[in-house]
């Protein structure tokens, strides 16, 4: 696997949304998990099925498990960050409708 690094990071409303809420220790965890993805997007687990076109990175944020929800453009080196939050109810709102 080629290492890339993402050169835009572009946010949904309902990160943004997410992200708000945050408080700035909070938002510290956050930076450092996208920093992280921005250098390899490849770290976040592929899922299959209605969910193929998303990726999840698993990060602590104040010592809780944090899903960050996310698809990468390989052509473009585009990190589109979708969702944030724990892990219930984290995928049934990221389907996409048929």
């Amino acid at each position: 696997m080629i290492l890339v690094k993402a050169t835009a990071v572009l946010q949904t409303p309902t990160f943004k949304k997410a992200v708000k809420k945050l408080k700035p220790n909070q938002k510290k965890d956050l930076d450092l998990a996208v920093k992280e993805l921005m250098a390899n997007p490849y770290i976040g687990e592929q899922k299959k099925g209605d969910l193929a076109f998303l990726r999840v990175h698993k990060f602590k944020m104040n010592k809780q498990l944090t899903l960050l929800g996310y698809s990468f453009n390989d052509g473009d080196l585009v990190l589109e960050l979708m969702t944030l939050g724990s892990h219930e109810n984290f995928y049934r709102d990221l389907k996409r409708p048929k």
